[in-house]
């Protein structure tokens, strides 16, 4: 059963679900010169974006991640660094559209940790990229 799915209208009328790009992580190709560029395939997604709690916030800090974090939830199984499958690296990639609040336009979020991961929604926590 798909709890998130039940009340995530009721959630995105206070916080409502925005449109990203969801850049997940298909591996890297090795030029001649041993330089590895990463590859990535595409989908629309929305996600929904909130702050960290203070539990979330110590967690993170433990783990040495720092910088500018967030909280998005997104539907599907999403996953941050999964070695036994050699993924990592998905980035949420934000518009510049209206629908989209003026603090997420035009940013890419590298996923760096999953805090919940269910078959069809998860928690993952986005630090913010520069460039």
């Amino acid at each position: 059963m798909n709890l998130h799915g039940l009340v995530s209208s009721i959630i995105g009328t206070i916080n409502p679900f925005v449109p990203v790009t969801l850049n997940q992580s298909a591996g890297y190709s090795t030029a001649d010169d041993g330089t590895r560029t990463p590859a990535f395939t595409t989908s629309a997604q929305s996600a929904q974006v909130q702050a960290l709690s203070a539990p979330e916030i110590q967690h993170l800090d433990g783990l040495n991640i720092q910088g500018v974090l967030r909280k998005a939830y997104l539907n599907g199984d999403w996953r941050g660094v999964y070695r036994p499958n050699n993924q990592g690296g998905d980035r949420l990639v934000f518009g510049t559209t209206s629908d989209v609040p003026v603090s997420l336009q035009g940013t890419t979020w590298k996923v760096v940790t999953v805090f919940e991961t269910w078959p069809d929604w998860c928690a993952l926590a986005i630090q913010l990229q520069v460039g």
